[in-house]
């Protein structure tokens, strides 16, 4: 497994077939990405988290870069894993699952997350053919499961 973060002047050797991009909240909520992470420990895939440390996002050039690097992952890597944790709504992640719901996508919806129903119907219209769960270890399941 490798993981790779936002970084400038960064080298990146990916295996398209096997990259993730982790697509979910990134500020007001909890480090989930710490936590699937480790569910990869024993695979060779390759994994891109927009998480840092920290992000100025009143610096345009900051958040400039930071979409940047994610919209090229989200692009480039042949799954996405959407994770919407319960303790914010994560506008951004519900811009991108709307942007890239064509692609080889995996949605999952933690418990008590205030727009759980409007992801589950929206997808239900665009794309009945994918389950969403309710676990980090069912979603990792779910991809791992399409290898």
């Amino acid at each position: 497994m490798k993981v790779y973060t936002p970084q400038k002047n960064q080298e990146v050797i990916m295996k398209p077939e096997s990259s993730i991009f982790l697509a979910g909240g990134i500020s007001n909520c909890p480090d989930w990405q710490s936590k699937i992470i480790p569910l990869f420990k024993d695979t060779d895939v390759t994994l891109f988290n927009p998480r840092r440390p920290f992000i100025n996002f009143l610096s345009e050039e900051e958040s400039s870069f930071q979409i940047e690097w994610e919209v090229k992952y989200l692009t480039l890597c042949h799954k996405i894993l959407f994770w919407f944790p319960k303790e914010s709504i994560c506008p951004i992640t519900l811009f991108e699952l709307g942007m890239y719901s064509d692609k080889n996508i995996f949605i999952g919806v933690e418990k008590g997350y205030t727009r759980s129903y409007d992801v589950k119907k929206q997808m239900e219209l665009a794309r009945s053919d994918i389950e969403i769960v309710d676990s980090l270890e069912t979603l990792v399941l779910k991809i791992l499961e399409e290898n």
